[in-house]
């Protein structure tokens, strides 16, 4: 039956929620009507609707769903059909994707995996083309160079959006042939294009501002989010599992700037969003900052759907999607509590999460390759040199680092190495780090952005043998090593980024993990996405990777002893 029939009245919508206290994101005002929601579209939010089925809300608020503005899947460590079972009931319903982590792995078939999970997905999943596979030429990926023609090519697909987070700013800032292709290419689609810009100010902000890209999420300081919106760059506030910017940027939510603010968790894995929450424990730490319930929903929700232009293609009609209002996708959070994000019930297009049906294909156990194509190295060869040696400093919740200079056997210094995983059988490449306490063990990853090659910290060289080996045996993931035994693992055999475990096991294994790097003296909250990110040359200021030590701001290779 036709929606506009429904809307005028003339027949019973599906379902009505009566009387409802509406939050209107286009005016920040709340008002008294009922939701009427025929085939999954709000018909109405008048009141005296009829429904086949009826809901009183006794005056429950209602806000739209929420929209994750950047996010990496693979970083949960689930595959989408888990990821989405465990972020709905939050509230989140929409998430912008990059497939990076994968594509930079096993290339376009990466980010074709994703692209064949949204078609069946309840959450809507919009996956943004990544734009730098490799990350940088510092680094040695699996999937080759997606170039601006391939990536063309996959965004006719329906649930394609636009180019992922351009994390090449010196590629853009000296126009490199191939990433102004990409950024022209999709300017030209008229694509939204996501940028990646930390620290970056002044005239090369300017600039890099001009090529269209118009998103950042990367910002870490106050100063530098307030000039990104200033320059027409709307600023994703991040709150992951290792990068925590909320706090420091919460000033950007107010009633001006919020139409250029909004959230996101970029990388979070099942075990916070267990504990804390996802997008609304970003609304409910908001909320308790002193921000205004109406600055906070908005952002997170009208905002992102507004900067990406979203819609949702169903029954062969386009919907639009971040507000409650006729014509919009049916996507509702209904709250016992405004003010703290105190979610009673989630719908997804007019169902609620409770009683939707999943796709169990995108849950079923999968037999994965093991990708792992590397030697175990030696305990000599994760040797690095001595003396006066370059430290990288980690910053807790932070995915920058500091950097100094110190003798290489100073007390807080750990030995790290990074290994090429891809089959071109390299010698690790080893530095040195501080921040993770007096170790006594090792810990391991293949989870290395972006190249996602292996990773290992540790004071004891035959402890970080061992972990490497582990990881190479199961296929990547996580493992904490002491006195030559793995004390916890958690095996990740689809790319050596993500399992098909459920959520439940997997943040069991979450737990064990972190309890075993406390055990061995890691005084980091989350050691295993903090180290990471130690590899990824794109943020500042000192990283390392298969091929070297990298400083950042020069965007190339130091030696790690110190002249």
């Amino acid at each position: 039956m036709s929606i506009i029939q429904a809307s005028l009245g003339k027949i019973p919508c599906d379902l009505v929620l009566k009387n409802a206290r509406i939050f209107d994101v286009f005016s920040g005002a709340w008002f008294a009507g009922d939701i009427a929601i025929h085939q999954g579209v709000i018909a109405g939010t008048d009141l005296g609707y009829k429904g086949r089925r009826e809901i009183d809300l006794k005056g429950r608020a209602v806000v739209p769903g929420f929209i994750d503005a950047h996010v990496h899947i693979e970083s949960s460590c689930m595959i989408p059909g888990y990821f989405e079972q465990v972020v709905l009931p939050h509230g989140t319903t929409t998430a912008i994707c990059d497939p990076h982590e994968l594509a930079n792995v096993q290339g376009r078939s990466g980010i074709e995996y994703f692209l064949k999970a949204s078609e069946t997905m309840k959450l809507d999943l919009q996956v943004m083309m990544s734009s730098c596979v490799p990350a940088t030429h510092l680094e040695t990926n699996g999937g080759g160079a997606l170039e601006a023609a391939v990536l063309h090519e996959l965004v006719r697909h329906p649930q394609a959006l636009g180019l992922a987070e351009m994390m090449n700013v010196p590629g853009v800032l000296f126009e490199d042939p191939g990433i102004r292709q990409k950024l022209d290419a999709f300017k030209s689609l008229g694509r939204p294009i996501d940028g990646h810009a930390p620290l970056v100010r002044g005239k090369d902000l300017s600039a890099y501002a001009c090529t269209g890209i118009t998103s950042c999420h990367e910002s870490s300081e106050l100063a530098e989010a307030q000039e990104k919106v200033r320059k027409g760059i709307a600023v994703w506030i991040r709150e992951g599992s290792v990068a925590k910017d909320l706090h420091t940027l919460i000033p950007l939510l107010d009633e001006y700037r919020s139409a250029s603010v909004g959230f996101c968790t970029d990388d979070r894995n099942p075990l916070d969003i267990s504990q804390e929450g996802h997008l609304d424990f970003m609304i409910r730490e908001s909320l308790r900052a002193g921000v205004k319930p109406e600055v906070a929903y908005r952002a997170a929700s009208w905002t992102v759907a507004h900067h990406y232009g979203l819609d949702k293609l169903r029954d062969g009609r386009k919907y639009r999607i971040g507000a409650i209002a006729p014509g919009y996708l049916a996507n509702l959070v209904i709250l016992d509590d405004v003010q703290t994000c105190a979610i009673s019930q989630v719908f997804r297009a007019g169902v609620a999460v409770n009683e939707l049906e999943f796709d169990t294909t995108l849950t079923a156990d999968g037999k994965f390759a093991n990708s792992m194509r590397a030697s175990t190295p030696s305990a000599a060869d994760l040797t690095g040199p001595s003396g006066q040696v370059h430290v990288m400093k980690v910053i807790p919740g932070k995915l920058i680092t500091d950097r100094y200079v110190t003798s290489h056997d100073a007390p807080e210094v750990s030995h790290i190495s990074v290994l090429e995983r891809y089959g071109h059988c390299r010698k690790p490449s080893n530095a040195y780090v501080a921040g993770f306490g007096d170790l006594k063990g090792a810990i391991a990853s293949s989870v290395g952005h972006d190249s996602h090659n292996l990773i290992v910290v540790g004071k004891n060289l035959e402890d970080m043998r061992t972990a490497l080996a582990h990881l190479i045996s199961v296929g990547g993931g996580f493992c904490v090593v002491k006195k030559g035994k793995i004390i916890a693992d958690l095996p990740l055999p689809l790319g050596g980024l993500m399992s098909s475990m459920d959520s439940k096991s997997m943040i069991a294994k979450l737990r064990g993990l972190r309890e075993a790097s406390y055990k061995i003296g890691c005084e980091l909250a989350e050691p295993f996405l903090q180290l990471a990110f130690l590899s990824l040359p794109v943020i500042p200021s000192l990283k390392l990777t298969d091929q070297g030590l990298v400083d950042v701001q020069k965007f190339g290779f130091i030696d790690v002893r110190a002249s």
